[in-house]
């Protein structure tokens, strides 16, 4: 049986949720097994966030119903049977799970499809969030009707924005398991940073850093990205031998036994320590991480807290005579984005990208704040006001990327911005990105977990020599 909060967190959270969706009903499915390459040999099952949210209950095959209009919450499923206790051992009763949600209705699979076509030929609305799994595509259109390859374009826009405005926010409970997470994440990057030395495999790291998430919690939050070519932003192969010299870029989240997640990048030197032209792009990035970290607080969009990165990048990169010309106007065209491409983090929580399954806009843009066209801008995720009780990332880069730097130079994109004589002699440099995982707090933030070395001198000191 997975870890629970009390009974009050779950029911406290529906009821929040049917003063935010004005009638219908909404169901909420829960995740089957996912076969490897036989039926029953399955990946490690991973419960539906928004499922775990309402209704904590990490199993697999079951779904569950809140009636806005006559206020009940209904998980369906059905009971283990012998054929499965002969392999499983016995198990509890879904209404004794149920209770320790707050939930006091069960019925059986077979009913989900009876009570659901009685919503629809009673007129009511039916709300679903987005599926983003097949096997729920398919589910639920055979229970709702609606052809399979409309789906998606039937989720419920009331709903979704229910959801997001009570998940953004974290709860006291929440908050302890997220600086679990990060108290794994720390144990996972500072493990690496001891072994970051020539000759070591990457994939030997990666191993590590994973088995330390498996001893501790639920494994990784998410396919670990370590490799010595950082400007690849997800590079998710580990083949290579670590050479002094080079850099390692490691991002690297944990999600502990309650589900909760943490993200962490760090950049190494091999060895311990960077190379003079290493050093200077580092200290900008880290620049970015600090500044913007010490401008966050309620009341701040994350736009804002981005586009204060985005100018430090400029700035510094001006200085060292990558870019030139006037910094604002650089940033605001985007010619910063051929060194940071993506944008400054994302909410986290139950989910890495929390609540990204709802739909990215519905997560980081509302009625305040809209998401760019322009190449880089268009890639943040997360834009809106910064309100207490939401974590968001914090992950500035700077990145050499050879095809990108020869695609812009042949089209002579924002030559009044960027010199490119000076930026070719970086082709083979690779990335920095440097990410925290930050609260915020009713008068500021706070950076959770403990404080996983990011300064030169920290990683010089902590790397095995």
């Amino acid at each position: 049986m997975n870890p629970l909060f009390k009974a009050e967190v779950y029911q406290n959270r529906r009821t929040q949720l049917k003063k935010a969706v004005k009638s219908g009903i909404a169901i909420f499915l829960g995740n089957s097994e996912a076969p490897m390459n036989y039926p029953s040999n399955t990946y490690k099952y991973r419960q539906d966030s928004n499922f775990l949210y309402f209704f904590g209950l990490s199993i697999a095959d079951i779904a569950a119903v809140i009636d806005f209009d006559e206020n009940r919450d209904i998980i369906f499923g059905n009971d283990f049977e012998i054929d499965d206790i002969i392999w499983m051992g016995n198990q509890p009763t879904l209404a004794s799970l149920a209770e320790k949600v707050g939930v006091k209705e069960v019925m059986p699979m077979a009913k989900l499809g009876e009570y659901i076509h009685a919503a629809q030929a009673a007129g009511r609305p039916v709300h679903f969030t987005p599926p983003y799994r097949g096997d729920n595509k398919i589910w639920l259109s055979n229970l709702t009707g609606i052809n399979v390859n409309n789906i998606r374009n039937h989720a419920s826009a009331e709903l979704i924005k229910g959801i997001v405005n009570l998940r953004s926010a974290k709860e006291d409970c929440e908050i302890e398991q997220m600086e679990n997470a990060c108290e794994i994440g720390y144990k996972m990057h500072t493990a690496v940073m001891r072994r970051c030395v020539a000759g070591v495999p990457e994939l030997e790291l990666a191993g590590l850093a994973e088995g330390i998430t498996l001893s501790y919690g639920n494994g990784v939050s998410f396919p670990i990205i370590l490799s010595q070519h950082g400007e690849t932003l997800h590079n998710h192969g580990h083949e290579a031998i670590l050479q002094e010299g080079n850099m390692l870029l490691m991002d690297a989240g944990a999600e502990n036994l309650m589900n909760y997640c943490s993200d962490n990048t760090r950049t190494l030197p091999v060895g311990g320590r960077f190379t003079q032209k290493q050093q200077e792009i580092y200290e900008i990035v880290l620049k970015a991480n600090v500044d913007a970290i010490n401008a966050a607080k309620p009341g701040v969009y994350n736009k804002e807290l981005h586009t204060l990165s985005c100018k430090v990048i400029a700035e510094g990169l001006s200085q060292l005579g990558l870019m030139k010309g006037d910094v604002n106007e650089a940033v605001r065209q985007g010619a910063h984005a051929l060194f940071m491409p993506h944008g400054l983090g994302h909410q986290l929580g139950l989910d890495v990208h929390d609540m990204e399954d709802l739909g990215e806009n519905f997560v980081g843009y509302d009625d305040t704040v809209s998401r760019s066209d322009i190449f880089g801008w268009n890639a943040l995720r997360m834009a809106r006001e910064l309100k207490p009780g939401f974590i968001v990332t914090i992950e500035p880069g700077i990145y050499f990327i050879p095809q990108l730097i020869d695609i812009w130079k042949n089209e002579h994109k924002f030559e009044q911005f960027i010199n490119y004589d000076k930026v070719e002699q970086y082709c083979d440099f690779g990335g920095i990105r440097i990410e925290d995982d930050l609260l915020i707090t009713a008068n500021g933030h706070k950076v959770l977990g403990p404080a996983i070395p990011k300064t030169p001198k920290e990683l010089e000191e902590i790397i095995e020599k």
